[in-house]
């Protein structure tokens, strides 16, 4: 069913961008160790509702333009290398900084976190970008609706697992502490994998074409 599709690809990527500290990571952080594990949680699934939203978003809007015009899957498919390679960049320089980026605690019940969180991730350039290069470089034009259900699905299940474990985690002392003391190494192992996704995707085309 997925053979035209490069399932460990997007999956790889999803997780690699989910997973690299950003706006939402921080966020949760911030919260989780503030307030702790419920108030985390709770925003947590705002910020998985926002990129459940984008996923679907870019996999049917996406899906009808590229079956369309042929040619927007190579620009979409070289943009998202572009942006995979830019994620790389950013992450080694934040390995080699010292800097310590300070998270920001987010406050109030657990639907005003909800509803924070969701407004945090689709408001997000990052997650907005991403979703949108991502369906273009691991689907086919002629992807059908139930391949490209499954696909949103399974994006939307590793988002959650991430983010909801994020939350979990950085309620725990010791947890952070931990982070503070390897956040340079997480950081270099970010840009290794986005720099690898990233040189995936430029190199497609020339085996399809071989």
């Amino acid at each position: 069913m997925f053979d035209e599709i490069h399932l460990p690809l997007v999956l790889a990527a999803a997780f690699a961008a989910v997973a690299s500290p950003g706006p939402a990571t921080l966020a949760l952080a911030g919260t989780s160790m503030a307030h702790g594990r419920k108030a985390g949680l709770a925003l947590a699934s705002g910020i998985t509702t926002g990129s459940l939203t984008w996923s679907t978003a870019a996999a049917c809007g996406l899906g009808a333009l590229m079956l369309a015009n042929g040619w927007v899957t190579e620009i979409i498919r070289y943009l998202g290398a572009a942006y995979l390679l830019f994620l790389a960049f950013k992450s080694a320089r934040s390995a080699l900084s010292s800097k310590v980026l300070q998270p920001k605690a987010s406050s109030g019940s657990s639907r005003s976190l909800f509803a924070k969180g969701l407004a945090l991730h689709l408001t997000n350039p990052k997650a907005i970008f991403f979703f949108g290069s991502l369906y273009g470089i691991g689907l086919p034009a002629t992807a059908s609706v139930e391949q490209l259900a499954t696909v949103v699905m399974t994006v939307g299940a590793l988002s959650a697992t991430v983010f909801h474990s994020y939350a979990l985690l950085f309620s725990l002392p010791p947890v952070v502490r931990f982070y503070t003391r390897i956040r340079r190494w997480f950081e270099a192992a970010f840009a290794v994998g986005f720099g690898l996704a990233g040189l995936k995707i430029l190199t497609v085309p020339l085996r399809q074409g071989s």
